[in-house]
């Protein structure tokens, strides 16, 4: 093997040199390729990540010469086991002995091929490298290349110097590799822009705006050069200092600060002595390390020992002999310093800000003469940046930083700002989403940056500001590590999300402490003993406490987010205290004897109406309280002034609540009327009473406030001002706060709003007036007088006066209903003012394919209105001017032009239809639209317009009997006379085209000039034969298609034409023409041949090479179409998402855009995609797997989209295509996998962008003549390259996407398969898309002081050769993902690498279409839109398709849900309501506002679960302003499954919970004005209150009910003769049963639909839904929502929920249902059952009203809906066989014992306990509510066992006590059963027999005596059980909640016993039903068409495919590669019917 140490064996290398390697021997790797290129070098372990540039190496040669590289992997392996020989790191031992193992191998296999020796064959090679690929290879090869082929001659000659001895490496190889370092500076791997790069510049480094940023930003003529000191020389104490060099501001912000540049040296430097002195007095061949250090020193990298150890190396005697080679060695290793500077921090920003001026300066501007930055946009810049800072220093009143000396230029130090911000940023990590943090970063920064600058003084040591250069790193180290230890710290308290939010400080309580001047005395540098980093926690016995000290646990700051639902009074409290004082008002006015409105007026009362003043005093005295109850934890952190207003505003607050009652009381003896009050108030005001002027005072709050809230411009100026004097004034009203400071809207916006709600609360009040609260007034005051006696259980209160508990059993669920319906009048409003909305914005004016062609005539002119630049028209406009003085012919030519302009775009669109096989190839030909060509006269529109047009035309002559020729023209429309003229030109054109010979051509001539005559003349009938024209048709169809033809022999080819062309020549002269051989004579007389050469004259000389012109070819093809398409092209395409997008986007070009500008002009972007795990990629096995139903992916979606498997196979059954399997199998993987929610399809999609902006580049600068034969025709060769490349600069100029692979690197180390299979996608789409990047967190280990540590950082990478390449590496201060959730830290850390102005935001289960991408630049023009606020936009709302639909019924339900709020949901919230927010995905945000706010989400633990809504929250807080816009959408998966969409409601159920907690929602709750803030409310966490209290209502009503049952009232009440009519007591009702139908939240969806699609099929739709069951999914749903909503408030556990993005066709097990719905539905539903139960058998009276039935039927809808839904909606849930496996299953699941590490899914036990985790977690607050909730359950037995007849009609207390000794009895007899059989059964099974036998006989006993003598009935067992069974429910929920005391007391095996039985006993009651149905087959077909309905109409026969399993179904992995030409959809028939007939038997 290779010799290490210069020894003398040149020869092959002996093995037994590695054998010292084996004695650390393990298992080997098992790895899916052991010898796949990735294996080695891209399986390298974290801690030797520096020998992977080697092995890849190797990989790329090995092919070339397989010995080079088994001495680079040898190499490798000896550095692995220098950098760690005792293989402590992870994956070290494994990874070496796979090694070695290989190395092992091939040392036998690799031979020598150049030479006789290693040494000379790796030199050999090297020159033979570096000759062919290096020399001369600048000026040919592109810097990307370059860098590549540098990098593996940089790592050849290493391993060169490793292999060779130091003094036998010969001279040539020594100048190679010297001309290697020094271009190796010049080349690397670069993102966007190669800065550095020699040679071949690309095109994007030639723009003048590229250039003009560059140099602006390298002015560094004038700044302070950083000093380096060098250490002290021996002769001398002076320290050295050295000047260091910088190349632009960056450069020397860095050397200032210490930014990340990464360096190479960074291993050296924790380097201890004696490693050093190893190295230094080593072998003479390490001479060149000795200079590294020996510059690495220079540097100033250590002092004390090492700077000693300097000296001792400077008297060696090698220094001198190193010293001499210095020139050679170290210049070029200042370059390779300088290379690896580039990769760090400061070159990501580098690039970023070259980028954001050079988009930002080229805007609007003229190039020429373009050299330098225009000063205004670096103002512009300066501003948008540091808006946010300077309104943090205007908070603070602290001056701004941001200093500018007078008389100077101050460009360089804007720069030097921007740059500044951008660096700090850049390397923020965690600390980006503090924006506040950042800015006072920012402001000492800046300060010491001026003070450098012009020599300030510190004003603390005095001294003056140096320039000395900081250590690398010392940013990370000394400032944002020590913040982010803190974030970490308060992260633990968070225990994984399970502790209280009030215990642990969020990211925006660290924030927010600097929002207050406490801040400053952390000093600059940061003092960490400062009150900021001090932490209560002990560090963890084997961590050492590095940062900040140990003390109290630090407060909340400014709000807590604690656990209640009053926080929805206090966030809300304007509209609950609005609503009560309504409800108030009209109850008394409804009690008034004549019940009617009229009555306010009366002085009684009038004077009662009063008393709503009393109660808002009560109510503020609540809010009051409430606000220092729930920020007591929080004090310690807030501003005197603030506490002083919490305690001020309580003691006014209470102060009314007395003066007002007491000003009311004495107010009875001096009433007064409204009318009486206002005539008297001006003449007798003295005389009013006290009442009358406290309440005059008491609203002068609310009168000031009303009078601000119309002057939106005044509240706004006062609530920003920072003025000492109106924060005085503002200072009662609305304390200070840094955000949500001048929210509201300008006066048009609000007037908008606020007519609406008016309107709808005038609606709301009537509706609760006349149809809740009157009707049931006069019943009540019945129910007051009655008095009632004779209870039917023990009354503990028989004298409770006016039978208040009946009261208020009937009006509680009335009051809910009066809460809540205001949700439903917002529904009926949203939808009729969003579809007014929608049809004034011309949303579904072309729906159908009809409707576009009616219109397509003025499609190219809309497109050209909106989709081509103003400059390109207006300059086409202006050269037709100049050139034709004909208006009609200069209208014609520019609608001709119009064409041109679309026809481009239209076939890309149409061609990018066909690429995703949406459209067949002959469809596609129909939809083409030819390009623009002066040969034709008329318009050339696509022939899926002119279809049929010819045929019929040709019918038409041949019947037509006139003579006329206007009578024949009168019979054509437009279209066919375009067609006609068009065949005809083109025809005559082509033939010409064809002939070569002239007279030939001349006869050609003269037939058309008779033709053209004729036509002149209007005499054509009578000069032409209309007979003879279909026969001419069929020759010219042949003659066409011969054409067309391709050929293999071409003199048979060329007399096909010829005797084609021969045949049409004498049909038209013979039997068209009347006097066609006229024109033969004439031609004839005309030339001069003889009689000879006129036989010649027969069409011989054809000119073939025309044919091969695919232009002319294209023509050809188009005039076939256009005479043999004889049917109607009325349902051209015929896939439904074609037409979809079709119509859409011609629909779209006349709806309201801006007009797109230049592509020059366009704001820059970029596309951020979070990914996790998810599917890239299907695989081979993926496709193929079966599922138990014999279902494969493949086969499922062949059938569900037969049309496109079809379009797909003719697309690749190509002849280029039959011979590749394995690319047949690739294309097969994508087509499936571009059908799923996958991230490939992600990605596709959103390359469009690129694509775009590449065709918009070209049509901008190519020209007309260049596209006149149409896009596809250019080739990027020659002169036509220059526009291929200015294009692709552009393209990369303008936009950027970067997918967030957070694990990437972690999958790309792994040996799992799934996770192998990840990384090579993702790796092949970074190959295949260029311009694609992907960020990642890479995790390494290093050891410092023998001590292994992790590393973190953010990683940049792209595609290269055949392996990713490492742009960027930034540094983190720690693991970023261990803070906050996930998905916002996964954007977080990638953000940085995102570029442009915009950002857009898309999730990887979304997906883009190439028609809407080219609208990008119109809606990014948004940005620019100045609202009536003056301020533009910040977050641009885009509508989504969701692409899911057609799966299912239930992805049918969740499509059209999830459009309806994409659409007119969000419609409504945009405008007028104004509180649109960000919803997720596709939104685009103003990236230079969020960035500098926060970022584009919010990341705090559980708090922020959904992060996606909170960035609209902070926008909006901060003054941000969000717009939704619907002429452009993107795709976008939803979940198809009944689990994966409860599972997704729960999640967002979940989020809005904690929203509800949250102090955004507190804050725009307060901040907003009341109209806007009841938007707010209704919109966001308001639905899902409502949800929550629509159950509750069922549940009042039920359990009110069972009291007057229980008690006997109802019956008393009812058979006393003054009560008559009972109507009005259920009539009030109602209303709550429609809501829970949800019929009325429904309407949105019909609306959306009746818009689009029209109003019929809506109506459609909506029936099919009914029928469908939709209604049913949509309650169980709302059960979803209201548990995990009230769940979560009360004791959290909200968790993100992975749904799963798969193809649901999947039957879910009965135990997976039970366990996902268990507590969320079926013991709510079983609850609601037995009340429903209880009541119709002891409750007869209201039978006859068929009123009250329909309310109970409606409940009785909700308990079915709750119980069964999850079994209905699953596929195959009435299947026989698989209810028994279900049953078998769910048992096996239930006896399980669980344990440790047992999974939910595998033990009940497991599942039970970890349903109760949290209770384990909550407080005692939520501990008691719990136990007080569970009490509910024992009235059940209180009031069921007085009417048994065993009480025989007592009413003794004594009854219910015995009923207790019952139940005890019974509990106590399970419990002596369980016992035995545990301990008796196996020692002593007699005596357990005996012991049962013993009970048996005791039971029978008892049960005689209480039959015989007591008087029990077989009527009072099944009421026993109805009675009891709650009553033991109730102790299982009370044991759980106590569940600490239980197990002290060990009695909590008993409780796990009893929740056992009773899960048994729950799982049969729903199992019956299930296995009842299942007997009957007709059940299961009805299910199945019930749940794919939709994909039954596209050709889907689930029926057939979820029956069994089937043969053969998918055999393209099994037959050869041409199977793919069967036609697949006959397989599947064909086996979907052979599984059918195999069920049948089966059955």
């Amino acid at each position: 093997m290779a010799s290490t140490s210069g020894t003398k064996n040149e020869g092959a290398l002996p093995r037994s040199l590695s054998r010292r390697m084996t004695r650390a021997q393990t298992m080997m790797l098992h790895l899916p390729d052991e010898d796949s290129p990735p294996v080695d070098s891209e399986l390298v372990p974290s801690s030797l990540a520096s020998i992977a540039p080697i092995l890849r190496v190797a990989n790329e040669i090995e092919e070339e010469n397989p010995r080079v590289a088994y001495l680079c992997r040898f190499d490798a392996f000896e550095k692995a086991h220098k950098m760690d020989p005792t293989s402590n790191g992870r994956g070290v031992r494994q990874f070496k002995t796979y090694l070695l193992h290989r190395l092992e191998k091939e040392e036998e296999v690799a031979k020598l091929k150049l030479a006789r020796s290693d040494p000379r064959e790796i030199q050999m090679y090297y020159q033979k490298f570096y000759e062919e690929n290096i020399k001369d290879a600048q000026h040919t090869k592109k810097p990307e290349e370059m860098a590549k082929i540098l990098r593996v001659a940089t790592v050849l000659y290493d391993v060169l110097q490793t292999v060779v001895p130091a003094g036998k490496v010969d001279n040539e190889t020594r100048k190679y590799a010297e001309d290697v370092k020094r271009k190796r500076g010049q080349y690397e791997h670069y993102n966007i822009l190669p800065l550095y790069a020699a040679g071949v510049k690309p095109a994007i480094m030639e723009l003048p705006e590229i250039k003009a940023a560059l140099h602006a930003l390298r002015d560094v003529d004038n700044l302070p050069m950083p000093i380096i000191r060098l250490p002290r020389d021996s002769s001398s104490d002076m320290h050295k200092d050295r000047v260091k060099s910088v190349n632009d501001i960056l450069d020397w912000l860095s050397s200032i600060f210490g930014f990340q540049t990464f360096k190479l040296l960074k291993g050296l430097k924790d380097m201890n002595a004696w490693t050093l002195r190893a190295i230094f007095f080593g072998e003479l061949w390490m001479c060149r390390k000795t200079l590294k250090i020996y510059y690495s020193l220079a540097l100033g990298f250590g002092r004390g020992k090492k700077a000693k150890l300097f000296g001792e190396v400077q008297q060696s005697h090698r220094y001198a002999l190193c010293k001499q080679v210095s020139d050679s060695v170290v210049t070029p290793y200042i370059l390779i310093l300088s290379l690896e500077s580039k990769r760090g921090n400061v070159a990501n920003q580098r690039e970023h800000l070259i980028l954001l001026l050079a988009n930002m300066d080229v805007r609007n501007r003229s190039l020429d003469d373009y050299t330098a930055l225009n000063s205004e946009t670096i103002q512009q810049l300066l501003e948008k940046n540091f808006k946010n800072y300077r309104s943090w220093c205007n908070y603070l009143r602290r001056e701004s930083n941001l200093k500018f000396p007078a008389q100077s230029d101050n460009q360089p130090l804007k720069l030097i700002y921007i740059a500044l911000y951008l660096l700090i940023w850049g390397e923020a990590s965690n600390i980006r989403f503090m924006p506040e943090c950042i800015c006072y970063i920012f402001h000492n920064m800046a300060h010491e940056v001026y003070g450098i600058l012009f020599s300030n003084v510190h004003p603390v040591s005095g001294e003056t500001y140096e320039t000395a250069a900081s250590d690398d790193d010392a940013f990370l180290k000394t400032v944002i590590t020590p913040i982010y230890q803190v974030l970490r710290k308060e992260a633990r308290r968070n225990k994984g999300g399970k502790a209280s939010h009030s215990k642990w400080r969020n990211y925006d309580d660290l924030n927010e402490y600097f929002w207050s001047d406490k801040c400053f005395k952390l000093n600059w540098p940061m003092d960490l003993r400062a009150d900021f980093f001090v932490h209560s926690e002990l560090p963890p016995a084997n961590e050492r406490s590095s940062q900040g000290t140990i003390g109290k646990r630090k407060p909340k700051t400014n709000f807590v987010e604690v656990r209640t639902f009053w926080h929805l009074f206090r966030s809300f409290d304007r509209m609950w205290i609005f609503f009560i004082l309504a409800l108030q008002a009209m109850i008394i006015i409804a009690w008034s004897p004549s019940g009617s409105m009229t009555a306010f007026f009366d002085e009684d009362v009038f004077k009662s109406v009063l008393s709503i003043f009393v109660t808002s005093a009560f109510l503020n005295l609540l809010q009051a309280s409430l606000d220092i109850i729930l920020s007591l934890n929080a004090w310690r952190s807030l501003k005197v002034t603030q506490i002083l207003r919490y305690l001020l505003k309580f003691v006014v607050a209470a102060a009314w609540a007395v003066v007002l009652p007491i000003g009311y009381s004495s107010s009875v003896l001096n009433p007064t009327g409204l009318v009486k009050f206002f005539s008297t108030w001006s003449m007798d005001w003295q005389n009013q009473s006290f009442y009358t002027y406290a309440v005059a005072i008491y609203l002068i709050p609310n009168v000031l406030a009303a009078l601000l809230f119309v002057l939106p411009p005044l509240r706004r100026t006062m609530e920003r001002s920072n003025w000492r004097i109106v924060t005085l004034i503002m200072w009662w009203a609305q304390p200070k706060l840094y955000v949500g400071r001048g929210m509201h809207e300008d006066m048009f916006s609000l007037l908008k709003y606020t007519l609406f709600w008016v309107l709808l609360i005038i609606c709301k009040l009537a509706f609760s007036y006349y149809v809740e609260i009157l009707p049931l007034v006069q019943p009540t005051k019945i129910i007051m007088e009655l008095h009632v006696n004779n209870y039917q259980w023990h009354e503990f209160f028989p004298q409770l006066p006016h039978n208040i508990g009946v009261v208020i059993a009937i009006w509680a669920p009335i009051l809910l209903v009066y809460f809540l319906d205001a949700q439903i009048w917002y529904a009926i409003f949203a939808t009729l003012v969003g579809g007014i909305q929608g049809a004034f914005s011309h949303l579904g004016e072309i729906r159908t394919l009809g409707m576009l062609r009616s219109r397509f005539e003025s499609v190219p002119s809309a497109f050209s209105r909106h989709l081509v630049p103003s400059s390109h028209v207006n300059a086409t406009r202006k050269h037709l001017d100049g050139q034709l003085q004909d208006e009609q012919h200069q209208d014609e030519l520019l609608e001709r032009n119009n064409i041109a302009n679309f026809s481009h775009v239209w076939n890309e669109f149409i061609h990018s239809l066909r690429a995703e096989d949406l459209i067949s190839n002959h469809e596609k030909d129909l939809l083409l639209v030819p390009y623009s060509s002066s040969d034709i006269s008329v318009v050339q529109w696509p022939p899926f317009l002119l279809a049929s047009k010819i045929p019929i035309a040709l019918d038409m002559a041949k019947d037509f009997k006139g003579k006329e020729d206007a009578e024949l023209y009168r019979k054509m429309d437009e279209y066919m006379q375009s067609a006609v003229t068009e065949c005809y030109e083109a025809l005559r054109d082509m033939i010409k085209d064809l002939l070569e010979d002239n007279e030939e051509k001349m006869i050609i001539n003269q037939i058309c000039d008779q033709v053209d005559y004729s036509i002149e003349q209007h005499s054509f009938l009578n000069d032409f034969r209309m007979s003879g024209l279909p026969m001419l048709s069929e020759y010219l169809e042949r003659f066409l298609k011969v054409l067309l033809g391709d050929y293999d022999e071409k003199d048979v080819y060329k007399s096909q034409i010829i005797n084609a062309l021969q045949s049409i020549i004498e049909i038209i002269t013979q039997d068209v023409m009347l006097r066609g051989h006229e024109v033969l004579e004439r031609v004839h007389s005309d030339t001069s041949r003889d009689q000879s050469s006129m036989k010649e004259l027969s069409f011989r000389k054809i000119n073939l090479s025309i044919t091969l012109n695919k232009y002319w070819r294209e023509k050809v093809l188009r005039l076939y179409l256009l005479l043999t398409t004889k049917e109607s092209a009325i349902n051209v395409p015929s896939n439904l998402d074609a037409r979809r997008r079709i119509t859409f986007f011609a629909n779209s070009l006349f709806m309201n855009m801006p007009r797109a500008p230049k592509v020059r002009d366009m704001f820059s972007f970029s596309v951020l995609t979070p990914y996790y795990k998810e599917d890239v990629l299907y695989s081979d096995d993926e496709l193929h797997k079966e599922n138990e139903d014999g279902i494969t992916i493949l086969f499922y979606l062949k059938t569900i989209y037969r049309d496109e498997w079809k379009n797909f196979e003719e697309r690749v059954n190509d002849q280029k295509f039959k011979q590749f399997s394995k690319e047949r199998m690739e294309l097969t993987r994508q087509w499936v996998s571009y059908r799923g929610q996958t991230l490939a399809r992600t990605v596709r999609g959103m390359m469009y962008y690129r694509q775009v902006i590449e065709l918009q580049c070209l049509l901008e600068f190519a020209g007309d003549d260049v596209f006149l034969n149409g896009f596809r025709t250019l080739e990027p060769q020659q002169d036509q390259k220059a526009y291929f490349d200015h294009a692709q600069a552009l393209a990369d100029l303008k936009f950027t996407y970067v997918v967030s692979c957070q694990v990437y690197g972690a999958q790309k180390k792994s040996t799992e398969p799934r996770d192998r299979s990840c990384y090579n996608n993702i790796l092949n789409l970074m190959l295949t898309n260029p311009s694609l990047r992907v960020a990642y967190i890479d995790e390494r280990e290093t050891t410092v002081n023998g001590k292994s540590q992790k590393q973190y950082y953010s990683v940049l990478v792209k595609g290269g050769d055949k392996y990713d390449e490492e742009i960027y590496r930034i540094k983190l201060p720690g693991p970023p993902t261990d803070i906050g959730e996930g998905k916002p830290e996964n954007q977080n850390h990638a953000i940085i690498f995102t570029r442009g102005e915009a950002l857009q935001t898309i999730d990887m289960n979304q997906d883009n279409y190439f028609e809407e991408a080219f609208k990008m630049r119109n809606v990014l023009e948004e940005l620019k839109k100045s609202h009536r606020r003056k301020q533009n936009p910040t977050i641009l709302g885009l509508r989504e398709h969701i692409f899911t639909g057609s799966v299912s019924s239930l992805a049918w339900f969740m499509s059209n849900q999830e459009t309806s709020f994409v659409t007119i949901g969000q419609r409504i919230l945009a405008s007028p309501l104004r509180v649109r927010f960000h919803y997720g995905h596709p939104d685009i945000f103003d990236r230079i506002f969020h960035i500098t706010r926060g970022g584009i989400s919010k990341a705090s633990k559980i708090i922020n679960l959904s992060e996606d809504i909170f960035a609209g929250y902070n926008t909006t807080l901060r003054g941000g302003y969000v717009t939704h816009h619907e002429y452009i959408q993107v795709g976008k998966g939803r979940d198809v499954g009944m689990n994966q969409i409860s599972s997704f409601e729960a999640k967002v159920a979940n989020g809005n919970g904690e929203q509800t907690l949250s102090r955004d929602v507190y804050r725009l709750g307060r901040r907003f004005d009341f109209y806007r803030m009841l938007s707010f409310y209704f919109t966001t966490v308001g639905f899902y209150f409502s949800s929550m209290v629509t159950v509750l209502t069922v549940y009042l009503f039920l359990y009110g009910r069972l009291y007057m049952v229980m008690s006997g009232l109802e019956r008393e009440i009812l058979m006393d003769p003054s009560i008559n009519e009972t109507n009005a007591l259920e009539q009030a009702l109602a209303p709550q049963s429609i809501f829970q139908l949800g019929l009325l939240l429904v309407l949105p969806m019909v609306m959306e639909i009746g818009l689009e699609k029209g109003f019929r099929t809506a109506l459609g739709d909506f029936v099919i839904m009914q029928l469908q069951l939709a209604s049913v999914f949509f309650t169980f749903q709302l059960g979803t929502k209201a548990h995990y909503y009230g769940r979560t408030i009360l004791h959290g556990g909200s968790k993100y929920r992975a749904t799963g993005r798969g193809f649901v066709v999947f039957h879910a097990k009965f135990a997976e249902n039970y366990r996902l719905y268990s507590r969320s539905h079926f013991v709510k539903g079983l609850e609601l059952f037995i009340l429903l139960v209880v009541y119709a058998v002891y409750g007869k009276s209201y039978r006859s009203s068929s009123l009250y039935l329909l309310v109970t039927l409606s409940m009785w809808f909700l308990v079915g809906s709750w119980l069964f839904a999850p079994f209905v909606f699953n596929p195959s849930g009435f299947d026989w066989q698989k209810t028994v496996d279900d049953w078998t299953d769910w048992k096996r699941w239930m006896g399980n014992r669980g344990g440790i590490g047992i999974a939910p899914d595998k033990s009940w036990e497991s599942w039970w306990s970890g349903e109760q985790e949290h209770l384990k977690h909550t407080n005692i607050r939520g501990r008691l509510l719990e136990i007080i909730l569970a009490f509910r359950f024992f009235i059940y037995q209180y009031g069921i066992v007085y009417h048994l007849d065993i009480a025989h009609h007592s009413k003794s207390l004594l009854v219910y006590g015995l009923s207790w000794i019952v139940m005890l009895a019974t509990l106590l007899v399970l419990k002596m059963v369980s016992m035995g059989r545990r301990k008796f059964r196996t020692d002593f099974q007699l005596m357990f027999r005996i012991l049962k036998a013993l009970l048996f006989l005791g039971f029978v006993s008892v049960m005689t005596v209480l039959f015989v003598v007591c008087g029990l009935t077989i009527q009072d067992l099944f009421a026993g059980i109805l009675a009891f069974m709650p009553t033991g429910w109730a102790l299982l929920l009370i044991g759980q909640a106590c569940r600490s005391l239980f197990v002290v007391i060990g009695s909590w095996d008993s409780i796990k016993e009893l929740a056992r039985a009773y899960e048994y006993i729950m799982g049969l009651l729903l199992f019956m039903p299930i296995a009842i149905l299942s007997w009957f087959p007709f059940v299961l077909e009805f299910q199945t068409r019930l749940l794919f309905n939709q994909a039954f109409s596209r050709g889907l026969q689930i029926s057939m495919i979820l029956a069994g399993k089937k043969e053969g179904a998918d055999t393209a992995r099994k037959e050869p590669a041409d199977a793919g030409n069967k036609d697949g959809a006959d397989a599947g028939n064909k086996d979907g019917a052979d599984a059918g007939r195999r069920r049948q038997d089966t059955i």
